[in-house]
């Protein structure tokens, strides 16, 4: 099986997109698979055993970190000379049109995954007026995949809503050796609490970007004032935050990965994730393998991965005096927080990266069988 990807999104710009692409170029890897990447420039030449070829690519007006590609007159070259079974559009927008354009020459599938909620950003950018101009855009590349794939069922019901076709879950792993218990530690506990490691301590991770809604974490700390709080990352966001919470017992660790970001999650007590467009969520499952019970906002599609009073709880989206009340609850009651820890730590151990990534490779497998038996691309087909 030879697989071509078109990612709009990758190294060494780190996210939830990046994040699962490189575990999906690594599975491939590992099961023998060739496969051929097309990314935005800057990226490496070559990850795991994937050689990948840079796009020019320009920001995007409202979220600068974010990078569209502008595919080259030269790429349908280099993607019929790889000939590759099937075609990965990876969040696809202006990379995924051309690959989704090459692949219909070639008459090979093609798989879209939907990853980011950019008609749910806009509107945290005041930019709503332009909310209906980019689900009709994502509709049309989408619909003329062979299959869809988004990370949860809560998502495939709002992409189904918007008329998209042939929706299916591609869930998301996590690294249950990397993110566990065992990495918690008396000087990671230090660090976060500030040197007052016998407090509570909250922990947040992710981009620090308006969307992430971290300012809703800021009331908490007036509401339950013994509550220390450690926010894990960077993003455009930080400098704005730390004026916010000054004078409040936070500490802003910046990026993190690796060791250090396992043994910050194992630090902490609960995980708190206030952000309102996540497709998923993969700093949860984190939290989750690290023993954390984890609070969430309840608009998102961390809907589907946090079950109220089994392995953590959502609250009301916004609504930090719901959230404080939750904190409190927990902190107080240690034996049930402890008993959604477990639980917790189960849920994570339960995603493994290895059978989620199988399951992609039987879908791309589905779709090849089914072009090579009937000469038709499966969408052609009803499939």
């Amino acid at each position: 099986m030879r697989v071509a990807i078109f990612a709009e999104t990758f190294l060494p710009k780190w996210d939830g997109i990046a994040n699962t692409t490189c575990r999906l170029l690594e599975h491939l890897e590992r099961r023998g698979v060739e496969s051929l990447m097309f990314a935005p420039e800057g990226a490496p030449a070559v990850y795991a055993a994937t050689p990948i070829i840079g796009e020019p690519c320009f920001p995007l007006p409202f979220y600068p970190e974010l990078k569209l590609a502008q595919p080259r007159h030269g790429l349908g070259e280099e993607l019929a000379e790889f000939a590759p079974d099937v075609v990965h559009l990876i969040n696809p927008a202006l990379m995924g049109i051309a690959g989704l354009r090459r692949a219909k020459e070639l008459g090979v599938p093609v798989v879209a995954s939907y990853h980011t909620d950019i008609p749910g950003y806009l509107e945290k950018y005041n930019l709503q007026l332009f909310r209906e101009f980019v689900w009709t855009g994502f509709r049309w590349i989408h619909n003329q995949a062979d299959l869809n794939v988004c990370p949860t069922p809560w998502i495939q019901e709002q992409l189904r809503k918007q008329g998209f076709e042939r929706v299916d879950i591609w869930g998301r792993g996590v690294d249950c050796e990397l993110f566990n218990p065992s990495k918690r530690t008396h000087e990671w506990r230090e660090r976060l609490t500030d040197g007052n490691p016998g407090a509570p301590l909250l922990v947040f991770a992710g981009r620090l970007a308006l969307e992430k809604r971290i300012d809703v974490l800021r009331p908490v700390l007036d509401e339950v004032p013994a509550v220390r709080l450690a926010i894990l990352g960077d993003g455009p966001e930080r400098e704005h935050l730390e004026e916010m919470f000054a004078g409040t017992p936070t500490v802003f660790t910046g990026k993190l990965d690796g060791e250090d970001l396992a043994a910050a999650y194992a630090a902490g007590d609960i995980f708190t994730f206030p952000g309102e467009n996540e497709t998923f969520g993969n700093v949860v499952q984190e939290a989750m393998a690290s023993g954390l019970p984890c609070l969430v906002a309840a608009h998102s599609g961390l809907r589907d991965r946090v079950r109220n009073g089994v392995d953590g709880f959502q609250f009301e989206p916004g609504n930090s005096a719901q959230l404080a009340t939750l904190v409190r609850w927990l902190l107080t009651d240690i034996g049930f927080r402890e008993n959604l820890a477990a639980n917790a730590l189960d849920f994570a151990r339960s995603q493994t990266w290895e059978a989620n990534l199988d399951g992609l490779l039987g879908r791309y497998e589905e779709l090849i069988a089914h072009t090579r038996t009937t000469g038709t691309r499966a969408m052609n087909a009803g499939y």
